[in-house]
């Protein structure tokens, strides 16, 4: 199935004061299972689950193991998998790129310098969904406007130009944190528990840390950055600036 800018622009008018769940049903319905959630099992992406779930637990859902992540990523994940009866995939980087990466750069090359770090992210987390999109005609992501400023203009409906013109779907773009946690609460959704010990936002545990209460959320990401985007390359394209 093709996008264009015009199919994107009418997706929008048509959904602009629909729900979420009315977003996802849209999206089993049309592209049925060429189209899959991208998670991280953070909060907002914990939502998206827990609806697309009770929508059909059949859905296609897959996340990235860059091979660095928190134990208690893992253990959400398994939780998800029991609780929703979704057999999740979990896409790897290459282990040939890793290693040579590792052999020339050293095991900790992020702390190094943004061209390290997003070298880094490149090769566990960027590449495998690349390649896994390639067999998608689009993607639903748990990105929010308010999260960050290269998120601030993001539409529920997107031309995805950084893979191939995809599908991009972003249902809880508009959504504040205040609502993410409302919906996980009222739901009883399980959520990865380095959430209640002060990590808004969760990436890979040596690049992530806790905030401070009323800190910005994504200043525990690649903290020893400054000026940078604080961004991976999923959802945002460093060589167009």
């Amino acid at each position: 199935m093709k996008f264009d800018n015009n199919t994107i622009k009418s997706l929008n008018t048509e959904f602009s004061n629909k729900t979420p769940q009315e977003i996802l049903e849209w999206c089993i319905k049309e592209l049925n299972h060429n189209i899959a959630l991208a998670t991280s099992f953070q909060a907002q992406g914990m939502v998206l689950i827990d609806m697309l779930m009770k929508i059909d637990n059949n859905a296609r859902i897959f996340t990235v193991d860059t091979g660095r992540l928190n134990q208690q990523t893992y253990d959400v994940l398994d939780v998800v998998r029991s609780k929703y009866n979704n057999k999740i995939k979990v896409l790897f980087p290459d282990r040939n790129e890793v290693e040579d990466m590792v052999k020339e750069h050293g095991m900790n090359l992020f702390y190094k310098g943004v061209e390290n770090r997003l070298m880094c992210c490149q090769i566990r987390k960027t590449n495998p969904l690349n390649n896994h999109l390639k067999t998608l005609d689009g993607w639903i992501t748990s990105i929010r406007r308010e999260q960050t400023a290269t998120r601030a203009e993001a539409g529920k409906f997107e031309l995805d130009t950084i893979h191939d013109n995809i599908l991009k779907v972003n249902p809880i773009v508009d959504w504040s944190e205040k609502m993410v946690w409302d919906y996980i609460n009222t739901n009883k959704v399980p959520y990865n528990k380095l959430h209640d010990i002060g990590y808004p936002s969760i990436g890979c545990e040596p690049c992530t840390r806790a905030v401070e209460k009323g800190g910005d959320p994504r200043s525990g990401r690649w903290w020893w950055e400054a000026g940078s985007a604080k961004e991976c390359g999923i959802h945002f394209d460093h060589n167009s600036n």
